[in-house]
């Protein structure tokens, strides 16, 4: 039924947060007929942010929205995720993610620039008639009634809808008043990020795969973004600080040294040539069963924040957004119905996917006897015994749930 033959079902969603969840969002649900304002705090429509890793699940989200072959087109496939020993600097174990693989999957496992994904999908609003794009406007509330919700600006503004969808990231303002768990729990681990021109980057770490140097207490990924022409560096460092940060910069040495556990050749090579360095401590949120009150629900990681461990961050949103958009295709007297539905479609899946991204700290961090038994067990495991390992989350349909979540 097209756009035009069913007006009377024409609602008005109103989707806070204009990242890639609620971009995303607002593109599902403007396809189910429905007119989307998307209210954004910052002046301007942004993406900050480096490298994205999008496995097949995200890839098919994205086709659900019609942009799959175009991120396909331009991201960077890869060949292979390598596991490192960066104590030593042999090679583990790699999962292959070729020919098998894709077959298996239905798509490749790709890597793109955060700020690329986030351009196409606002250049895909933007000629979208039913979806406004309103920045400078934080919302730091909600109301609603019966028959509608609305959303309270800061500064005491009001604009009324049929559903309040919170894409507003982990420091939601409104999950603070539907879940009102307090602030994100802080981690301990973090995180140094930079971009390196790859006309800089030596030949032995050039090459289309995800490599990880794990090291105790410690650990580096690095892969091939903006069509290859740079290599995205991220270090992770488990110094147990106590204190929330983002985007400080951080010297070259003092990466360095609190990489200093990855005693081999190479990734310290590697590590010396960043520039521009700056970190960010790491922090998520527990899993909760409830992120939808009425006519408002919660979405990505305003509803379930997690480590970037599990590179599925992205893929869970976008996720989020095609399931969300799929049960809107009914009038909006349904819609309290709907968005409980959602949210139980989602909430085991997304858990269980937070709390093993929590828990792969263990595969990353051990020392001594531990990190040698963890080799030998990771280099006993065949291709397929890897794939079986991530299936449940690379497979694109997305399924009711993972391994239980604990």
């Amino acid at each position: 039924m097209t756009e035009q033959a069913r007006p009377a079902r024409t609602a008005r969603v109103l989707v806070v947060g204009g990242g890639i969840g609620g971009l995303a969002t607002a593109l599902a649900v403007a396809r189910r007929g429905h007119r989307v304002l998307v209210l954004e705090r910052a002046e301007r429509f942004a993406e900050i942010g480096a490298g994205i890793q999008i496995a097949p699940n995200g890839i098919h989200a994205l086709r659900r929205l019609g942009l799959g072959d175009r991120v396909c087109a331009t991201a960077v496939h890869m060949d292979e995720l390598r596991f490192m020993d960066g104590r030593t600097g042999k090679h583990v174990v790699s999962m292959p993610l070729t020919a098998d693989y894709r077959r298996r999957f239905g798509s490749p496992y790709v890597v793109v620039h955060r700020a690329e994904l986030h351009s196409l999908l606002l250049d895909t609003c933007r000629r979208t008639g039913t979806i406004e794009l309103r920045g400078s406007s934080a919302v730091v509330g909600y109301e609603q009634d019966a028959t509608g919700a609305a959303v309270v600006l800061e500064g005491g503004g009001r604009i009324a809808g049929d559903a309040v969808v919170g894409a507003d990231g982990i420091h939601s303002a409104l999950r603070h008043r539907l879940v009102g768990d307090g602030s994100p729990r802080v981690s301990g681990i973090s995180v140094y990020r930079t971009v390196l021109p790859m006309d800089r980057v030596p030949e032995e770490f050039r090459g289309n795969h995800v490599t990880w140097w794990a090291g105790p207490g410690c650990h580096f990924v690095h892969y091939p973004i903006a069509g290859g022409t740079s290599l995205n560096l991220a270090a992770s460092w488990d110094g147990g600080l106590t204190e929330a940060f983002a985007g400080v910069p951080a010297p070259r040495e003092q990466v360095l040294t609190r990489l200093a556990g990855l005693a081999g050749q190479a990734p310290q090579r590697l590590l010396r040539l960043g520039e521009d360095w700056k970190t960010w401590m790491l922090v998520d949120r527990d899993p909760v069963d409830d992120w939808t009150d009425g006519r408002v629900t919660l979405l990505g990681d305003a509803a379930h924040p997690m480590l970037h461990y599990a590179a599925q961050g992205a893929c869970q949103a976008l996720e989020d957004a095609v399931v969300l958009g799929d049960l809107l295709d009914c009038p909006a007297s349904s819609f309290p119905r709907r968005l409980r539905t959602y949210n139980g479609l989602r909430r085991e899946r997304t858990a269980a996917i937070q709390l093993i991204a929590r828990r792969s700290v263990s595969l990353w961090h051990p020392a001594g006897a531990e990190a040698d038994d963890r080799n030998a067990m990771l280099a006993s495991l065949s291709a397929t015994e890897l794939h079986d390992h991530v299936a449940w989350m690379h497979t694109p349909t997305p399924l009711p749930g993972g391994p239980k979540a604990q």
